[in-house]
């Protein structure tokens, strides 16, 4: 029998979680209905003959864990957008650095069973002439380096950014546009050949993770199951943020700086710290996004990228976390339908729903459907 003082502790470290989502109906909705769908497809491709009617494609498997990288995205921009006020068009960067920076550890996986069957440079390098590998590309065939790199390499990124940026006092516009330029800068040098990450073809054929077979159903179901837990990992990080004091004074800089400011608070700091945060869990979602997709390149540096996102943010309702999720997975999974049905009008639908959103439903799905319980709450 388990002692009294276990028994205590198991129910203070499940208290823990349940304090985090305490009063958010949404969130717990939301990631209970995914973790369903989750294990509703992992099931159906595992277990269910090809030959059934229920069984479920790897390519749905894959589409679906791409879904859920972009939710764990949207979910790091909401943070800085949605609570600290911030609108950056610049997050795709974050995203696409962690995505690189696994990418290339992928990438030094494949050994001599490239194209040309280098054990030590990757494909890409040997086509170019280069004769032996770049001093960044050390470490990256140690899968645990290429982890922190994720999410080192992002955060030092925003941190520079943000140190000047804050300290500087940029904000509204001014702001939104530097993070613009910051993503299209690094756009333009991915494309350049000499840069050493694959140039505008970016990093791809990869052949396994961890030693696991990339192509193989089990692996692609196991990064399906990982990527939803970095995204309920990733939901209770941001929401343990916004309950708590810290969390508190964050909103106040939002609504109103100035006073937060002049009530003795280092704004800055704040600023700068939740920035970094949402960074890394951008550099996460674009790790795991990469071995699903199987490639990466510089487009995803691209601002319109960036842009999609913050539509992704305000279509699903900013200032929720849940809604951003929400938001992520319905402009997703419409993306990759008009995008092969109707490809030529699928950018200009995007911005029409973006006008539609921005000037009727200011806070999105989540806030037309509290909008809609209120009035049945009334009559």
């Amino acid at each position: 029998m388990m002692k009294r003082s276990e028994i205590l502790l198991a129910g203070k470290n499940k208290s823990i979680i349940l304090r985090i989502l305490e009063n958010d109906k949404g969130g717990k909705i939301v990631l209970s209905s995914l973790a369903v769908v989750v294990f509703v497809v992992a099931f159906c491709n595992l277990f269910i003959p090809e030959s059934s009617i229920f069984h479920i494609s790897t390519f749905t498997v894959t589409i679906l864990g791409k879904y859920l990288a972009f939710a764990l995205l949207a979910l790091a921009l909401d943070l800085v957008w949605g609570y600290l006020g911030i609108l950056s068009l610049g997050h795709g960067a974050f995203f696409a650095l962690g995505g690189y920076a696994f990418a290339m550890y992928l990438m030094r996986q494949i050994g001599d069973r490239g194209v040309y069957g280098n054990a030590e440079l990757p494909d890409f390098m040997v086509f170019m002439n280069l004769k032996e590998l770049p001093w960044f590309w050390y470490g990256f065939d140690n899968p645990v380096f290429a982890i922190l790199m994720v999410m080192i390499v992002p955060a030092i990124l925003a941190f520079v950014f943000g140190w000047f940026a804050f300290r500087s006092r940029v904000t509204g516009v001014y702001l939104s546009i530097i993070t613009q330029a910051l993503t299209y800068a690094l756009m333009l040098a991915f494309f350049r050949n000499d840069m050493g990450f694959g140039g505008n073809n970016g990093l791809t054929d990869f052949k396994d993770i961890l030693g696991f077979d990339l192509s193989a159903d089990t692996t692609r179901v196991a990064l399906l199951i990982i990527t939803f837990f970095a995204l309920v990992l990733g939901y209770l990080i941001c929401r343990f943020i916004i309950n708590s004091r810290l969390g508190r004074v964050v909103i106040s800089i939002r609504d109103a700086e100035s006073r937060v400011r002049f009530l003795g608070y280092k704004v800055e700091q704040y600023k700068l710290f939740i920035f970094v945060v949402s960074a890394v869990l951008a550099g996460i979602a674009g790790a795991l996004y990469v071995p699903q997709v199987a490639i990466i390149n510089p487009n995803v540096f691209s601002p319109l990228f960036s842009i999609e996102l913050v539509i992704w943010v305000a279509i699903g309702g900013r200032g929720t976390l849940y809604g951003a999720i929400i938001g992520a997975m319905i402009v997703s999974l419409a993306s990759t339908y008009f995008t092969s049905a109707l490809p030529e009008a699928w950018l200009y639908a995007l911005g029409g729903l973006f006008v539609v959103v921005t000037l009727y439903l200011p806070k999105g799905i989540v806030g037309l459907i509290a909008m809609i319980n209120e009035k049945r709450k009334a009559s």
